[in-house]
């Protein structure tokens, strides 16, 4: 592709140079040139037809600027004998034709030298851009390079149009200033608007630019937010010529397509001032009736946009847009200014090219040798009137943007006359020659800072390091080391994050850590919760089986108060765990761990109990054996009692000396912190876990060594194949909980607990549940003496009664 400069020749064959220039009438009009780049004047670029369409409605921005001139040149308290000047051109909506009238602006003498000024006389003071996005950067990209002293020249370039926060940054472009809010705040308006009405259900057109393409994404992002659906996105092209019809057919059918969705109501746009006449031109062409698309649906426009049609489709039904909304620029009421337009009729003055293709194509008539006459119409007759024209083609109240010019051009014309005035210290301009503004600068008129460094600053997330060899103001920027940031512009060292915060991945700001630790949220410890709970149900109903069965011979036979509290002090072991699940606080973190020790040394003191009185009292069934007298439920009473109180002794000790408490772990991962229970003194926790391991190794020794007893009585084999799963279970439980950390070591306790409290209750209720529930035949005084008297020797009776006494 060919630079844009290189087709100024080719341009020129399709674009009428149509401008509007008005010199000043006294020496000072080589100083000062305000020139307006009039953006979309004309629709668009046509290659194979003659005719060309004017947006009407556009022509208020030039009379608008017109008229503020016009007013200062007749203020004589501003710029007194200083009469100003203006350069209007069109950009045909095209990056050449913009190039080009911007370098006219530049070199007024048509000898185009970049950087020499080959025009004398005439000074370019400043420039207002075009309504779009694209035409003023167009233009900010040529006179952005002259704000530079040796030029000898103030360019400053300012636009009315409305433009996305990515469009411009004023590091880029210092010289351009916006006389419109930032979009942005259109958006959040918009976002009310549809949570007014409740419109949950929204179609997004969109022109395809960045521009465009910003605004999808900002409003995306809005609509998740306050809980509104995007029902479509469509991309509407920025400019298409009539010559590629097969193209607009296309675009046109996707436009109908939703339009005519029956489900889609309600419509926002944003684009530029062609992107209505899109939907304007799409309704025509596929429903011209209006039977299917448009009636009743709720149209939203951005300020950018503004509703109109060109002269060549003004008579076309505009019912399809009825109900557009449109969100608009500020406006004020400027006396005059309907007066002024009044005024204008023919014959107007002759240096405003942009007055004839007006006028012949609002009222349909021919002007007077005028080359662009339209054919097959008749002669103008003078007396039409500005205010019969409809206000889709032209109106009469000041329009936001036109208000955005006026205010434009004061704003300029205040810089320049408090410039002056500092220069001729409080004096009259009459005092001064021409010759003493020739030198007057940039800066007395734009805020550009000048740079001067040994390299540019270091930028967030990176910090100074020292160069070697050079002096201190060169430097390089590095990356933050791991675990630091740096926030600020140019930073010497980069600083750590907060304890609760770590860097993002840009390390030029803190994120927050997550808190972790084992909810019921999760599947984790959801998990365990359920298994604890139907762990605790299987044993309520265990022990509703055993107290039903009360008065049975197997019940009394394994010692039934015994059992009792075997297994409500089993039914605690499993409820424990849900004070190791859940945000850990001061008291669940205080008594989860003794209540854990106290319920399991219970149980294990039953155990033992009940592994005890079974090997004795066969002992005591011996002719002349002294232990008869100590055989009995007291025993069993005694060793229960007496080893749960040494495990509560211990836990006593624990508490009043080191409790435990909850603690924030730091430091663990970069991007969490462990809300965990600190145990206070783990020498006090090992001790309990160590008491707990003498008892069960007690009971697995009286087990194994009563492992031959009779089968009647004897539990002493289910004992011991429950502490040898008990004792395996909290081997194993001491090297993983020393391992892990957080909500896994909490996972392995929980677990630990689960696991050995299950072995005790498979091993030595279940087959007693068995039995009673399953197999009652055998439940009963004959089978018992059957059975016993095969092992026993006929010693029966006197072991029921010492066992049972």
């Amino acid at each position: 592709h060919r630079h844009p400069l290189a087709q100024n020749a080719e341009s020129q064959k399709h674009f009428p140079l149509v401008q509007f220039s008005r010199d000043s009438n006294s020496v000072e009009i080589a100083v000062f040139q305000l020139c307006l780049n009039v953006d979309q004047s004309t629709s668009m670029r046509p290659i194979h037809y003659p005719v060309f369409s004017v947006l009407t409605k556009f022509y208020q921005h030039v009379l608008s600027l017109v008229f503020a001139v016009k007013e200062i040149n007749e203020n004589p308290k501003i710029l007194p004998n200083i009469t100003l000047g203006f350069h209007i051109h069109d950009s045909y909506y095209n990056a050449v034709m913009t190039y080009r009238t911007t370098l006219e602006l530049l070199f007024r003498s048509r000898k185009f030298v970049p950087n020499y000024k080959c025009d004398t006389r005439k000074k370019l003071f400043s420039v207002i851009g075009g309504l779009s996005s694209e035409t003023s950067l167009y233009i900010a990209d040529f006179i952005q390079f002259y704000k530079i002293p040796q030029v000898g020249s103030m360019r400053t370039e300012l636009t009315y149009g409305s433009f996305a926060p990515k469009d411009i940054h004023s590091a880029e472009i210092p010289t351009y200033y916006s006389m419109v809010p930032n979009e942005s705040s259109q958006y959040i308006g918009m976002i009310r608007l549809l949570q007014h009405f409740g419109w949950r259900w929204v179609g997004l057109f969109a022109i395809d630019n960045r521009h465009g393409e910003y605004f999808l994404q900002t409003m995306e992002s809005l609509f998740s937010q306050h809980g509104i659906c995007s029902a479509c996105t469509q991309r509407i092209p920025y400019l298409t010529h009539w010559d590629n019809l097969s193209e607009m057919f296309h675009i046109g059918s996707n436009i109908y397509k939703h339009i005519a969705d029956e489900k889609i109501n309600t419509f926002i746009i944003c684009g530029e001032t062609l992107t209505i006449a899109w939907i304007i031109n799409t309704i025509f062409m596929f429903d011209p009736r209006h039977e299917h698309s448009s009636l009743g649906k709720v149209w939203i426009m951005t300020a950018q946009m503004d509703y109109l049609l060109t002269g060549m489709n003004k008579k076309w039904d505009r019912q399809g847009l009825d109900g557009a909304i449109f969100f608009t620029i500020h406006s004020k009421y400027i006396p005059g200014f309907k007066e002024f337009l009044n005024f204008i009729k023919p014959p107007w003055i002759q240096e405003d090219g942009f007055f004839p293709l007006f006028w012949e194509q609002v009222f349909d008539c021919s002007l007077p040798a005028h080359t662009l006459t339209l054919p097959d119409s008749e002669t103008c007759t003078g007396n039409e009137r500005m205010k019969d024209i409809p206000g889709a083609l032209f109106e009469l109240e000041l329009s936001g943007h036109s208000y955005s010019i006026y205010n434009a051009v004061y704003v300029l014309i205040e810089a320049l006359h408090a410039v002056s005035l500092l220069r001729s210290n409080h004096k009259h301009f009459l005092r001064h020659k021409l010759s003493e503004y020739e030198d007057l600068q940039p800066w007395q008129v734009i805020c550009v800072i000048p740079v001067s460094l040994c390299n540019d600053y270091c930028h967030p997330g990176y910090q100074k390091r020292k160069n070697e060899g050079k002096k201190f103001c060169c430097y390089d920027c590095v990356p933050c080391p791991k675990g630091k940031i740096s926030k600020e512009m140019d930073m010497v060292a980069c600083v750590q994050c907060p304890e609760d915060q770590y860097p993002n991945q840009e390390k030029n700001g803190c994120l927050l850590k997550r808190i972790n630790f084992l909810s019921y949220e999760e599947p984790l410890g959801y998990s365990l919760a359920c298994l604890a709970a139907f762990f605790s149900l299987i044993t309520i109903w265990m022990l509703g089986t055993f107290i039903k069965h009360k008065d049975s011979l197997i019940v009394k036979a394994n010692n039934r108060d015994l059992t009792y509290i075997l297994l409500i002090s089993l039914l605690f072991c499993f409820l424990c765990p849900l004070l190791f699940i859940g945000k850990p606080g001061r008291v669940t973190c205080l008594f989860r761990q003794p209540a854990f020790g106290l319920t399991f040394s219970l149980s294990i003191s039953c155990v033992l109990a009940k592994t005890i009185l079974v090997s004795l009292a066969f002992k005591a069934t011996k002719p002349g054996s002294r232990m008869r007298a100590w055989v009995g439920k007291r025993l069993a009473v005694s060793i229960v009692i007496l080893c749960s109180l040494l495990q509560a002794n211990i836990c006593i000790v624990w508490l009043s000396t080191s409790p435990p408490f909850p603690e924030l772990d730091m430091h663990p991962t970069t991007e969490e912190i462990i809300l965990q229970c600190n145990e206070g003194s783990v020498v006090m926790f090992y001790c309990v876990l160590s008491y707990m391991a003498l008892l069960s190794f007690g009971s697995f020794i009286v087990a194994f060594q009563a492992r031959k007893l009779p089968d009647t009585f004897n539990e002493a084999k289910f004992i011991t194949f429950s502490m040898l799963a008990f004792c395996s279970v909290w081997v194993s439980f001491v090297p993983t909980y020393l391992s892990t950390r957080g909500k896994a070591m909490v996972a392995v306790e929980i677990f630990s607990i689960l696991c050995s409290s299950s072995a005790l209750l498979g091993c030595i209720i279940f087959p007693k549940c068995y039995i009673m529930v399953l197999r009652p035949e055998l439940n009963n005084r004959e089978q018992l003496i059957r059975r016993f008297s095969h092992t026993s020797h006929g010693n029966c009776g006197s072991i029921t009664q010492i066992y049972y006494r």
